[in-house]
Formats: structure tokens, sequence, C-alpha cells
């Protein structure tokens, strides 16, 4: 797994505490070349580990940046995953719209601050420690709807739009950090249907053998990031391997 990274090799996750990210933590504590992982949530994440170092803090938020950065104090990072992401929320009656009569402004702008706004302000914290000579294997998990050559269904806007958007701020940023360091390879992941919280409303709609447990989906995006190298940096692939279109 993830061959291009050196021994004792420093990773960080955030979204830790979700299905996806918490499948990813175990998935790395299992790699006995791996001295260091951050976990970054807004729950509290505990394993016994001493590799382990957890960080509750909320991303979203001016406070919690600056608190990772701190506490990061420009340490070189190997990889990254970013497995935040939020498609609805009942308590706040946001959910996937249907129809253009179904948008809301709050509802749209808080979906592109959480999946777009703070994947790239994540990355704006991140680079004293991605920046260098150093391998730097960035995935951040994105959507095919997201996609918008394939878009030929309509509805769910505001995620749609925000997966979009997220797209754009990492294929920019791979080109910026690709200067920062020709070691680094940033890539957008879409890790599939997934059984979690975020997909739990919407399953009943997956094709049989599409939905996928955690623990499978994050073998799958550790073996799409094992085969990257930094001239594949600002690819958007599947958890298959397979090229997305934009």
């Amino acid at each position: 797994m993830l061959p291009q990274l050196p021994d004792g090799f420093t990773a960080l996750i955030t979204g830790a505490s979700g299905g996806i990210g918490s499948a990813l933590v175990d998935a790395l504590l299992d790699e006995p070349r791996l001295a260091r992982l951050h976990a970054i949530s807004r729950r509290p994440v505990v394993r016994d580990d001493e590799r382990l170092t957890p960080h509750t803090l909320d991303l979203a938020t001016e406070q919690g940046l600056e608190a990772l950065g701190k506490a990061l104090d420009g340490q070189p990072l190997h990889l990254v995953i970013n497995a935040m992401g939020m498609l609805h929320d009942e308590t706040d009656g946001i959910a996937p719209e249907k129809k253009l009569d179904d948008l809301d402004a709050v509802a749209l702008g808080r979906l592109l601050h959480v999946n777009a706004v703070t994947p790239a302000l994540l990355l704006k914290t991140l680079t004293p420690s991605l920046k260098g000579h150093h391998t730097a294997l960035i995935g951040s998990l994105s959507a095919r709807v997201g996609s918008i050559d394939d878009n030929r269904l309509g509805g769910w806007y505001a995620y749609r739009a925000s997966k979009a958007a997220h797209n754009m701020l990492m294929k920019t940023a791979s080109v910026e950090l690709r200067r920062l360091n020709p070691n680094a390879c940033l890539l957008c992941l879409h890790p599939g249907t997934t059984d979690t919280a975020l997909s739990a409303p919407f399953q009943s709609r997956v094709p049989e053998g599409k939905l996928f447990t955690p623990s499978f989906v994050a073998e799958r995006l550790l073996a799409v990031m094992s085969e990257r190298l930094p001239s594949d940096t600002g690819e958007f692939r599947d958890w298959n391997d397979q090229p997305i279109a934009w």
C-alpha cells in the first residue's frame, strides 16, 4: 500500500469520525510503515495506537483551521485525505433539491462552504506542511455528480454545484502545489455510494452490488492513490481507478 511514501510517513485524515474517514484511519493504522496519523474530526477519534494523534476540531470554522495549523507547525505531511462532506441535514431541513423551486440560498451556501470552500482553506492551512521536496500525496473526496459533463438527470443543485466547485478549486491548487513541491500529487476521488449516514436516505435507489462498505471504499481509495505519480496531479478518478470527465 502506498509504495511511493517513505518509511515512517506522516498522514492526516479529515472527517475521521465519519464512515469513510474512520475506515481510512483503521486501514492506515494497519500499515506498519506509518509513523504518525493526525485524525481530524468534530467528534473524538479513539484507537489504542500510540501513532494516532486525534484533533477534535471543526475545520469549517476559522478557529478550527487556525488550531490545526498551530498543532502541525509546518511539520511535513506525506499523505493527506480529505473525507469531509455534506449532502443533507435533517435538523436544518436541508435535502437534495428535485427542482428549481426547491432552491434555498442558505442551504446552497452551506453546502458550498462545507464541500468546496473548506477543503480549499484546508489546503491553504496545510501548505507549510506540503511544500518542499518530500512526497506529498493528497486526495480529496468528490462525487461523480460533480461532473458537469456527466449531468444528465438534473436535480441535486447544491450538492452538484458544491462538488463541481470543489473540483475546480482542487484542480487549481494542484497547479500551484506542483510549483511548491515537485513531488506533490493532488487528486479528486469519487468513492462510490458508500453505506454511511450521508447516503442513508437514498440507498433504496442504489442498484444491487453498488452500495459499498466503508472498509471496501477505504481499501479502494488507497489502492487508487497507490498507483499515482506526481505527473498524475490534478486528476479526477473513481474508486475503480477510472477517470471521470470534469
